[in-house]
């Protein structure tokens, strides 16, 4: 077996006829593959404990969590992290994708994993992946935790965007590799992190055919069809400057859902949320996780 170092962790390459190995250390990170029909999904695991599925920002790897995950492993917690097709060695159809065939994929990561009920974090972009298989596959989600998460609705009477034109423009050119990198990082500023915080950590990471296929399946999939996510118990993570999910927008969810919404907010931290503030966010995960322990 290989062993590579990866951001200070050790990363064990591997596949799923690997599982019959124990994990020595909740810092070693297994890099496994699942498959369902031409669709392969690489996902990083670690610890041992109930599961928690987190999947990420729009365009991004997985691998911008590694703190997070790290922490949630030595919290007690199986941490997965599901490869969005097009990053890594996830690989499938990327043409005219609807959310509900991102959820499929990560129900195909619980299901083989055996992982099932989990904890399904979905960051930015993630969380409409993430309520959509609340939606579609109750069975596989204990409990959701949207982090930094455009609601996809205002308040009622409003007549704005969830997300503004202009916003929109700083999402998207941020990871738009066309552009120069001092273009980018603005755009980063005003789109991803809270004041004083570093961009530059973001500058890389971006996979531009991930990107578009997540925003076609952002623009042609229903609110509705993943809004409510299902009947599960959610924690409303926000971040204190998120200018992409603002603060105005920030009861949409639990004015909507009522009682099954818990809002926490996280300070200092914009829409990028996890590189800004890791343990915070680690902190409000395994609180809201063990919570639901504690009631089931």
């Amino acid at each position: 077996m290989k062993l590579v170092t990866y951001s200070g962790a050790l990363i064990v390459a591997a596949t799923l006829s690997s599982h019959a190995l124990a994990a020595t250390s909740d810092s070693m990170v297994r890099d496994d593959i699942v498959t369902r029909g031409n669709v392969q999904i690489e996902v990083l695991s670690q610890g041992q404990g109930p599961a928690i599925v987190i999947l990420p920002s729009l365009g991004r790897s997985g691998r911008d969590y590694d703190k997070v995950a790290g922490l949630l492993a030595e919290d007690g917690f199986r941490v997965l992290r599901p490869e969005p097709r097009g990053i890594g060695r996830s690989k499938g159809p990327m043409e005219n994708l609807s959310v509900h065939d991102f959820a499929a994929d990560v129900a195909t990561v619980i299901e083989q994993e055996q992982a099932g009920p989990a904890i399904v974090v979905g960051h930015a972009w993630g969380n409409f992946a993430a309520r959509q298989l609340a939606a579609d596959r109750p069975d596989l989600v204990k409990g959701v935790v949207l982090a930094a998460a455009s609601a996809g609705k205002v308040p009622p009477g409003s007549k704005e965007q969830p997300i503004s034109p202009e916003m929109r423009k700083a999402i998207d050119g941020a990871g738009d590799l066309r552009l120069p990198a001092s273009q980018r990082l603005e755009y980063l500023r005003e789109a991803f992190f809270a004041p004083g915080n570093n961009p530059r950590v973001w500058l890389d990471g971006w996979y531009p055919a991930t990107h578009e296929a997540e925003s076609h399946a952002r623009n042609t999939t229903p609110v509705d069809d993943y809004f409510a996510a299902g009947n599960a118990p959610i924690l409303d993570l926000q971040a204190g400057h998120d200018a992409v999910a603002p603060r105005r927008f920030s009861q949409v969810l639990k004015s909507m859902l009522g009682d099954r919404v818990t809002v926490v907010v996280i300070p200092d931290a914009g829409h990028a949320l996890a590189p800004e503030q890791p343990k915070a966010v680690a902190d409000a995960i395994s609180a809201f996780a063990k919570g639901l322990q504690v009631r089931q």
